[in-house]
């Protein structure tokens, strides 16, 4: 099954299943608040028979628009820490996110004017569909609703200010997500992860190639605290960024940043520049 969260003309958002090109509208305010109702939602929400709308015309929000935490991965693809000469980590490399940074798989990205290193990180995301808190495997695979597709936008001077890297990582609307939750039983690991940049490829890594996968980062970080659903984890980005380039790249105004993972959707973001 696929969800998304779509924008209403009267300012409301509403969770809906899409069934090829129509997104059937379910009730509930958002996917988050889909998977929050808990139980058998997504059950309901598979055979639920409400109004539908055109796909193609719909306005995509965030497809969890506000989770209760976004935890972040990084340095998580074998291929990436092999060619930088490093060894693989032992532990994930964790930081976080908050909602302010999100924004829906067609919008645009601001590019924050105190900031002209903006940088682009494809990855993979995983929503959280039931609480767990020091989950074994099994309750750990079975804790994720679905995946989706997230760019972990990044301003790098900010990032590099000092040893956490929270401040250049949640820039205010620089994040899209989406532009669907699918749910495991529609997609496994293993399809490529694809950025391009005005059309020029710059990223491409097999989502198999995770050092910690879905349900390994599950398990770790509800050892930590309790993961709640509608929660939401980027697992990390492969090579190709632009801060590592030699020159530098980074993101300018009136580019454009297209994220696609097969099978699980494309986000295609404008970006532009903010006015003070």
């Amino acid at each position: 099954m696929k969800l998304a969260t779509i924008r209403l003309a009267d300012g409301r958002t509403e969770a809906a299943r899409v069934d090829g090109g129509h997104a059937v509208l379910l009730g509930h305010a958002d996917v988050g608040a889909l998977l929050r109702d808990g139980g058998d939602a997504l059950d309901r929400a598979a055979a639920a028979e409400g109004t539908a709308v055109p796909l193609a015309d719909a306005d995509l929000a965030p497809v969890v628009p506000a989770p209760g935490k976004i935890l972040c991965v990084g340095l998580n693809y074998r291929a990436h820490i092999l060619e930088m000469g490093r060894e693989l980590p032992a532990f994930p490399t964790l930081f976080a996110k908050y909602p302010e940074a999100l924004v829906g798989p067609r919008d645009g990205i601001r590019l924050p004017p105190e900031t002209d290193r903006l940088d682009w990180e494809g990855e993979l995301a995983v929503v959280v569909g039931r609480a767990v808190r020091r989950a074994g495997p099994q309750e750990a695979r079975a804790a994720v609703a679905g995946y989706a597709v997230l760019n972990d936008v990044t301003a790098r001077d900010w990032q590099y200010r000092g040893p956490q890297w929270l401040q250049g990582k949640t820039f205010e609307a620089t994040t899209p997500f989406g532009p669907v939750l699918v749910t495991p039983d529609e997609w496994e690991q293993g399809p490529d992860l694809v950025t391009t940049v005005d059309g020029e490829e710059v990223q491409r890594a097999s989502t198999a190639d995770l050092v910690f996968g879905p349900a390994e980062f599950v398990a770790y970080a509800s050892t930590i605290l309790t993961l709640r659903p509608g929660d939401v984890i980027a697992t990390g980005t492969p090579g190709g960024v632009g801060h590592a380039r030699k020159p530098a790249r980074y993101l300018s105004d009136g580019q454009s940043l297209t994220t696609t993972v097969e099978g699980l959707g494309t986000l295609a973001n404008p970006v532009r520049a903010e006015r003070r």
